[in-house]
């Protein structure tokens, strides 16, 4: 019976050897298992946060260039318009040159006068209305950024840099100057 009574003992003690095995393993695996999940999770959370940051950074330039992007087409929109004006409002002043004489112009015809006087009036309105607008009377202090001196005279009853008589109307569009004023100017 002693056999028989060592053999159960055996077989007790060998499914309890290897469940002891696995209880002594089992504790070292979770333990193992999170220290390697711990260790993966926040490398895994800085990865995900570093390519969350690249991709805000990205979308933030991009954004950035979208928007210089557009500011700079509306430049050189309103450039271009600003250029077509200048360029027509060029080719229209010859015109408004020869009215001005011809008001200027002795004539005994009040009616041919008037009307030459309405058509410049109706000139200077429509370039009014475009934004342009004319320099240089007679009076002005001189300024070489608009006025295109001719003439210098020396005159003690006007000031020094000062306009004495006007040849030819500048204009200006905004801050673009589309034609010189011709000037002639004092001391």
């Amino acid at each position: 019976m002693a056999k028989k009574h060592e053999e159960p003992e055996k077989n007790e003690k060998e499914p309890a050897a290897p469940e002891a095995a696995k209880q002594a393993e089992a504790p070292k695996q979770p333990e193992g298992s999170k220290q390697k999940a711990e260790s993966k999770q926040p490398d895994a959370l800085e990865q995900a946060k570093a390519a969350q940051a690249q991709e805000h950074d990205q979308f933030l330039r991009l954004a950035a260039e979208y928007d210089n992007f557009r500011k700079r087409t509306q430049r050189e929109k309103d450039g271009i318009y600003q250029d077509a004006v200048a360029d027509t409002v060029k080719k229209f002043l010859p015109v408004y040159d020869n009215l001005e004489r011809a008001l200027h112009h002795e004539t005994a015809d009040e009616a041919y006068k008037k009307g030459v006087e309405m058509t410049l009036t109706e000139l200077v309105k429509i370039l009014d209305a475009l934004g342009v607008k004319p320099f240089g009377e007679a009076g002005e202090t001189f300024d070489p950024q608009r006025h295109n001196a001719v003439m210098h005279i020396e005159d003690e009853s006007l000031g020094e840099n000062v306009i004495a008589e006007v040849f030819q109307t500048g204009f200006a569009h905004g801050d673009k100057v589309i034609r010189f004023a011709m000037v002639k100017v004092a001391n």
